[in-house]
């Protein structure tokens, strides 16, 4: 071990220098794993910063064993300062190690039930390892769970804020959307939560896997709480398996949803009570209470498109709340939220619906127009390149010619006849 240490030392100045290192720990490598419990020492005598890649054959080497809670407190210390500190074109030539290293380190801060000690360093990770913001890596999924974890809800948003067009595995990003989902609705943004949950559930599947099931459950969820709707059906481009089965396994849900389009708020108050431990043990009772509460905000909703004015008595009745205060709560809160346009004369109790005062043409939203317009067009730039990437890639070339009909007809001319009749 001592002349595996000199030996990295010595090869890690030049990049043709880490390389021939590169050779000689992959054929250390099991040696390494053989000694591991005589490996900590060594690295006091390892610089993280500059011998990076040694230093991460042997703390990967050093963490590959059980852990105790014990050890899993100074291997976190450890783990987060070679981090922060190691070299990231280093690191990207045994990212296998990398990614077995950080996700060890996400294990032991939740064995020491402190998630919010790994959001940082593995933000910090995700930043080393990627080659640009358009990679999902094996690191993104427990970033976001350590986020989730530790409800650090907004640290998560530069994530996934960011568009992704490069995945390496596709578990990577049925976790990567399901987490960002649920973080999303964390914040209440159930647009974004959305969009997360629907690339799960439509993403392409041989079967149906258990995180698919669980973003169906909560996407019929996050349909009604922002569209107060659910659509019966799955878009064409989903797999046949998620369009045959996931309906018949969310079947709570599936009906849940039907009784929400009924619009009588006492028969979903009464379906909710009667499939509560159901709801409870997906831990999902408190986004069925949203929904629940979703529907008092739609009914009001429909009273704007026929009167403009009511009473808080009759909003109450009609929506069928439980006094004039309680409506006039909902009232408010929908018009802080920007979901409908009223205002309220406290001397009589009248509530009046306006029109939505917003013209399209002030400075502020022609740049926010330009902004998304923009951020289209890049989008679509890259799609098409994507496309044209594919039309030209053998294995699928392959894949779809053996798919194919073995007679097409349509790729061959019309034969003109030998005789006019």
């Amino acid at each position: 071990m001592e002349g595996l240490v000199t030996q990295i030392q010595g090869l890690s100045g030049t990049a043709s220098d880490v390389l021939s290192l590169q050779n000689l720990l992959k054929q250390a490598d099991d040696s390494l794993h053989a000694e591991s419990t005589r490996l900590p020492p060594f690295l006091d005598q390892l610089d993280p910063s500059k011998h990076s890649l040694g230093y991460l054959y042997f703390l990967e080497a050093c963490t590959a064993g059980p852990v105790t809670q014990e050890q899993a407190s100074s291997f976190v210390l450890t783990i987060a300062r070679f981090i922060s500190s190691c070299v990231a074109e280093q690191i990207r030539l045994a990212p296998d190690k990398f990614i077995s290293v950080c996700k060890r380190f996400k294990d032991q801060v939740l064995l020491l039930e402190e998630p919010l000690r790994g959001v940082a360093p593995m933000l910090t990770a995700i930043r080393k390892l990627q080659l640009s913001s358009e990679h999902l890596t094996a690191l993104h999924p427990e970033f976001l769970l350590l986020c989730l974890l530790s409800k650090c809800y907004k640290t998560a948003l530069s994530i996934l804020d960011e568009d992704i067009f490069e995945v390496d595995q596709p578990r990577d990003l049925f976790l990567y959307c399901y987490y960002g989902g649920m973080i999303s609705i964390g914040q209440k943004q159930f647009r974004k939560a959305l969009e997360l949950l629907h690339n799960v559930v439509t993403a392409p599947m041989s079967t149906v896997n258990a995180i698919a099931v669980e973003a169906f459950k909560k996407y019929i969820l996050v349909s009604l709480i922002h569209h107060g709707q659910f659509p019966t059906n799955l878009p064409k481009y989903a797999s046949s398996g998620a369009q045959r089965n996931l309906k018949t396994l969310c079947q709570p849900y599936v009906e849940l949803a039907s009784s929400y389009s009924n619009g009588k708020i006492a028969d979903l108050e009464t379906y909710v009570e009667a499939n509560k431990d159901k709801f409870e043990s997906d831990n999902n009772l408190g986004l069925v209470k949203q929904a629940v509460s979703s529907m008092y905000k739609r009914n009001i909703q429909r009273l704007t498109q026929t009167y403009l004015t009511l009473s808080l008595q009759d909003i109450a009745n009609r929506v069928q709340l439980n006094s004039p205060k309680e409506a006039e709560m909902h009232v408010l809160q929908m018009i802080k939220d920007g979901e409908i346009y009223a205002t309220i004369n406290q001397k009589d109790g009248m509530v009046r619906f306006l029109e939505d005062p917003e013209q399209y043409k002030t400075c502020e939203m022609i740049e926010r127009i330009g902004s998304s317009i923009q951020r289209l067009m890049t989008v679509s730039k890259k799609l098409n390149v994507m496309d044209e990437l594919m039309s030209c890639d053998p294995l699928y070339l392959a894949k779809a010619g053996r798919e194919r009909q073995r007679f097409d007809f349509d790729d061959f001319d019309n034969v003109p006849p030998r005789y006019n009749i």
